[in-house]
């Protein structure tokens, strides 16, 4: 394939923000949680370059994109019937063998949400300004054959708006939103013209242990779990991020609690796969913390505490909060 751009390409990044910016030079697209994607169609050729500049077609066989010869920008994702992204299910297609890709392709077919264009045909768009290069977008993704959405059965247009106020609601109904400088150049690996702000959630956890730190006598994260509905406690994540007083004074008030069962590599207790020391706890501590995402009824990130809710009684903290 010959292009006026050719791969790898780094994908533009966003500078994570609270708040969203505001005014007549910025446009807002919903976030995704997926997997970040650029495709290089020639005719019926495609490449597809995740993030880290690796192939990803061999995995997304089911994809169909418009015909052309284009540079596209964009996000893998899954639905399910409730039309909301699972993200295990993309982790999932990470696999080697080619029959089991195969199957889930039939099972879970992904869908690419485009949000800029490159390049199209000889031209390159990387130092044309958003505005235009979405408008080009738009056009290529409404000249493709099959119904119009998604267009060509695999790619979607994302939704954008120039309005604050119209986006504000995607900052708690998704992942958050993206913000984009109208006139701003496409810039390969740099974080500039493009600003994130992330759905931050909260939740009431139930403490059920802790891990120590590095430094000996500290408390390095906390393990969370919640309530389901059978009433069985079940780990959920961890919340890190503690400051250094944090760490020391934990090992004093967690002490009392702890039922003095201990033990180390034994991932299945804690739904972990790194083998990591634990201390169990009682459960009748709760804490409010934030979190962005989440995957099989986890945590997938480290979270943050916002309090501590001695209000609040632990069989109160039940799993539907997960979102």
């Amino acid at each position: 394939m010959a292009f006026p751009i050719k791969p790898p390409v780094k994908p533009q990044l966003a500078l994570s923000r609270k708040a969203l910016p505001e005014g007549p030079e910025w446009a807002y697209e919903p976030k995704y949680d997926g997997f970040r994607a650029l495709a290089f169609v020639d005719g019926e050729k495609v490449y597809l370059q995740s993030r880290g500049a690796k192939p990803l077609l061999r995995y997304f066989p089911e994809l169909v994109l418009p015909q052309g010869r284009y540079v596209m920008d964009g996000e893998l994702v899954i639905l399910d019937d409730d039309g909301n992204e699972v993200f295990d299910h993309l982790q999932a297609r990470l696999h080697p063998a080619e029959s089991r890709v195969r199957m889930l392709a039939e099972l879970t077919p992904a869908l690419f949400r485009a949000f800029d264009l490159l390049a199209e045909g000889k031209t390159k768009l990387t130092k044309a300004p958003f505005a235009e290069r979405r408008e080009a977008l738009a056009k290529l993704i409404a000249a493709a054959p099959g119904r119009k959405k998604p267009a060509s059965g695999s790619v979607e247009l994302t939704p954008l708006t120039k309005s604050a106020k119209t986006a504000g609601p995607w900052l708690f109904s998704g992942e958050g939103v993206i913000a984009k400088q109208l006139d701003a150049p496409y810039r390969p690996g740099e974080r500039k013209g493009m600003v994130k702000v992330k759905h931050v959630r909260t939740i009431d956890t139930v403490i059920v242990g802790w891990r120590p730190g590095k430094e000996q006598g500290t408390v390095g994260s906390l393990i969370l779990g919640l309530y389901d509905e059978k009433g069985t406690l079940r780990p959920i994540g961890h919340t890190s991020g503690l400051k250094a007083k944090q760490k020391r004074e934990l090992v004093e008030t967690l002490a009392p609690y702890e039922t003095g069962e201990t033990g180390s590599g034994d991932p299945s207790r804690w739904d972990t796969d790194r083998e990591l020391e634990w201390r169990q706890l009682r459960p009748e501590l709760v804490v409010e913390i934030t979190y962005d995402h989440t995957s099989g009824g986890r945590i997938r990130h480290g979270s943050a505490i916002v309090r501590w809710r001695d209000d609040k009684r632990p069989r109160d903290c039940t799993i539907d909060q997960l979102v």
